[in-house]
């Protein structure tokens, strides 16, 4: 009966943390919706692009691990929350501020270490019992939802008002702020502290987590931030800027629709399995690309994007808890890092083969998505639970 209660209050957690998600990346993806056409309007173009795309998650990643380390070490986690969010929204305006693309890219940066809260939040997750994978799924379903309202936002500004990008991303900010309120009704799981300094905890984590997250790794080194890149093509078949932002949305309903059930599949028949098919899917895509010619072919590749993110996104941080042990935070923060420091280099590595080829970078991608699904498949662990 017990076990009951904790389990439903971790449903409601999951809620509520994801309204807050949902409100956050309505903001967000109204930014990041129009990032790689700002990013051209400041003067910046394909390394510029490659190298903010892997800011935006690798700098702001630093700063994971210690959220995610605090929370275990003080025994608390909804508070790193709450101010992951609040910096969020006071940085976005920031964005709208910039000047260069030199200048943007700080700016950027400096929005996503909100991102501190991403491992206590999902820690939260953690700690109930079961049913982790169907938890972060409904997170990333209310979070994925948020970025298709946002796009769609956009879209109605450009064509109804015209509105320029700054005072979009102005508007943005404004909505973001919202995203603190549902914190409020979160019910902290009671936790004990582990008095572990930083080092002492990462050098205790188990090493088959160590190994699987050095995988992701690998496989973020390939899935860095490639929308961008993949809303140009758009742009560069299509010959306008609203054909991408329809893209996006298609991208994120596609993935909000199935990451919930991808999540449940992974509970019930295993982690590892679902990855595999996840990390070759995004293989097959990356393929894909290499030969796209036409419209339909941009419809169909990017409707499988989005199902490689909703196959990989929820059943890699529940694997992750999984295998985490008693310091879940510290895991999942270890593991938000290595993804996105990963990402700095991979980004600029793509961005500086886009402007080379377009061809070629897609090559590049598909050779690294291929040494990803070889090593996934010595990965230990992803039990059903």
């Amino acid at each position: 009966m017990k076990e009951k209660g904790v389990e439903l209050k971790a449903k409601r957690n999951a809620w509520f943390l994801g309204s807050s998600s949902f409100l956050n990346d309505v903001g967000g993806d109204m930014i990041s919706s129009i990032l790689p056409f700002y990013i051209g309007a400041l003067g910046g173009g394909g390394v510029a692009i490659g190298l903010i795309s892997g800011l935006r998650e690798g700098l702001s990643s630093i700063f994971k691990i210690f959220g995610g380390w605090l929370s275990d070490r003080i025994g608390k986690r909804k508070i790193f929350v709450f101010l992951g969010y609040f910096f969020s929204f006071i940085f976005k305006f920031f964005i709208g501020l910039a000047t260069t693309w030199q200048s943007l890219l700080w700016f950027v940066s400096l929005e996503r270490f909100g991102k501190f809260r991403d491992a206590p939040r999902d820690a939260i997750i953690a700690d109930s019992l079961n049913h982790r994978g169907k938890n972060f799924g409904i997170i990333q379903m209310l979070d994925t939802l948020g970025g298709v309202v946002g796009t769609l936002i956009v879209i109605f500004l450009f064509w109804k008002f015209g509105f320029e990008f700054k005072t979009i991303i102005f508007l943005a900010a404004v909505i973001s702020f919202f995203s603190i309120v549902p914190i409020f009704f979160v019910k902290e799981p009671k936790i004990k502290a582990i008095k572990k300094n930083l080092l002492r905890g990462v050098e205790d984590l188990d090493g088959r987590l160590k190994y699987f997250v050095f995988v992701v790794s690998v496989f973020s080194f390939a899935n860095f931030g490639l929308y961008m890149f993949l809303m140009l093509m758009a742009e560069e078949i299509t010959g306008s800027v609203i054909y991408p932002l329809l893209f996006y949305i298609l991208f994120n309903l596609v993935y909000a629709i199935f990451v919930t059930p991808f999540g449940e599949l992974s509970d019930r028949f295993g982690r590892k399995r679902i990855l595999l098919a996840g990390y070759f899917l995004f293989l097959i895509i990356t393929i894909g690309f290499i030969f796209l010619s036409n419209f339909v072919h941009l419809f169909i590749l990017f409707s499988l994007y989005g199902l490689v993110y909703a196959i990989t996104n929820s059943s890699q941080r529940a694997l992750v808890s999984d295998l985490a042990g008693e310091m879940k935070g510290t895991a999942l923060g270890f593991f938000y890092t290595a993804m996105g420091l990963v990402s700095i280099p991979g980004g600029l590595v793509a961005g500086i083969l886009w402007d080379i080829n377009h061809k070629l970078m897609f090559e590049y991608l598909s050779v690294v998505a291929f040494v990803a699904v070889i090593l996934l498949c010595f990965v230990k662990g992803g039990k059903k639970v």
